[in-house]
């Protein structure tokens, strides 16, 4: 199992090697996936216990940036709660109070203590139960063992992991490289529901087959049509998107050549997070399954750039323009949902361009066992 992703001089050698022999990168094979798999609930369950099991991004570390900050959302289904303590740790917990088990939060914020909209029940950022009205009411109460449920969280790679159950894979999260520095600030959020399966959506962000075909207006004009480099670290898979001006760097010395300036990159991180390079920003999406057919996507977008000027301008067009072509996967997404009740296939049978998808579905099968 490869672990190691390529440094971006070597990516770039990759792309002009296939620009060169008109060639894209190839998986060893095909691979056939049961399309009741999209469907059965009993299927559903056994990949959400795969990802509450899994250390799955919830949050850009930049979106909790001081004291009291937290976001607080559902993730596989369960509320969770993660918020940076006074000590500048950042923890996790299932977002439910110890009395009566209301949601303690909603949303982002920031707070210097959570208190409970029913009886008001009160606890620290570090989870501790602080205060009870009326205490004498709940005669040998152990505070103690009362304070917030934590869930393991971490960060690393500029995000914050959750792993809701069992044991975290600190190796897992270590194969992943710095996505989001410290200079990094969000600048966008978003968060909706999509009436499609949560792997079409995935396999539509690792795949370059489409391009030509779907977005014959926004990406193929700048891109090449069925051109990728596709890398596999750990369960993930990185998939780079070359623009038509790499050809600048044919004669540019290879040390100085930039890939995040020529190229998109989809970094997959199994099963249901992935975050997207551009030039002027990244983004970071969690594929939130709610039934076979329907999803929650939460998305968060991040720059480096100045605030203010023309830097900014750059920003704003480039998200304007990746945002068009989403759209544009969206409606293909749609139709792919619509098209499994046809019921005209069993199985998708993806080919050797889709091969990230296959690592995907191979991966998934192994983990739900």
């Amino acid at each position: 199992m490869s672990t190691r992703l390529a440094d971006g001089a070597a990516v770039v050698a990759r792309i002009f090697d296939h620009i060169d022999h008109k060639t894209t990168d190839l998986s060893d094979g095909v691979w056939r996936e049961p399309t009741v798999n999209y469907s059965d609930p009993a299927r559903l369950a056994a990949e959400l216990a795969v990802i509450r099991r899994s250390p799955v991004p919830f949050c850009p570390s930049a979106s909790l940036k001081s004291v009291g900050d937290y976001v607080a959302r559902d993730a596989a289904g369960v509320p969770i709660l993660a918020v940076r303590g006074q000590d500048g740790v950042v923890r996790a917990f299932r977002n439910a109070c110890r009395h009566r088990g209301v949601q303690l939060a909603e949303g982002h914020g920031c707070k210097t203590t959570f208190s409970c909209p029913y009886h008001a029940w009160t606890y620290g950022l570090d989870g501790t139960l602080r205060g009870v009205p009326d205490e004498y009411g709940f005669p040998g109460l152990d505070k103690a063992a009362h304070g917030l449920v934590p869930v393991t969280a971490r960060e690393a790679a500029g995000l914050v992991w959750v792993t809701q159950e069992g044991e975290e894979d600190a190796a897992a999260i270590n194969l992943v490289p710095e996505l989001f520095g410290p200079d990094w600030r969000v600048i966008g959020f978003g968060e909706g529901e999509q009436a499609v399966n949560w792997k079409v959506i995935t396999e539509g962000l690792i795949e370059g087959y489409h391009i030509k075909a779907t977005h014959a207006e926004t990406f193929y004009p700048r891109q090449y049509d069925n051109l990728n480099v596709i890398e596999g670290f750990g369960r993930n898979s990185r998939v780079t998107y070359p623009f038509q001006n790499i050809e600048k760097y044919r004669n540019v010395p290879i040390e100085e050549r930039r890939i995040e300036a020529v190229s998109t990159q989809v970094y997959h991180l199994f099963p249901n997070a992935a975050v997207a390079t551009f030039p002027t920003h990244r983004s970071l999406t969690i594929m939130e399954p709610v039934s076979p057919s329907l999803t929650r996507t939460v998305s968060y977008t991040l720059t480096n750039r100045p605030e203010t000027g023309e830097q900014k301008a750059q920003v704003d067009r480039r998200r304007d323009f990746v945002t068009e072509g989403a759209r544009e996967d969206r409606a293909v997404q749609m139709a792919v949902q619509k098209g499994l009740a046809a019921g005209a296939n069993d199985v998708f049978t993806f080919g050797l361009f889709e091969g990230a998808i296959a690592r995907l579905h191979r991966n998934l099968a192994a983990a739900i066992g």
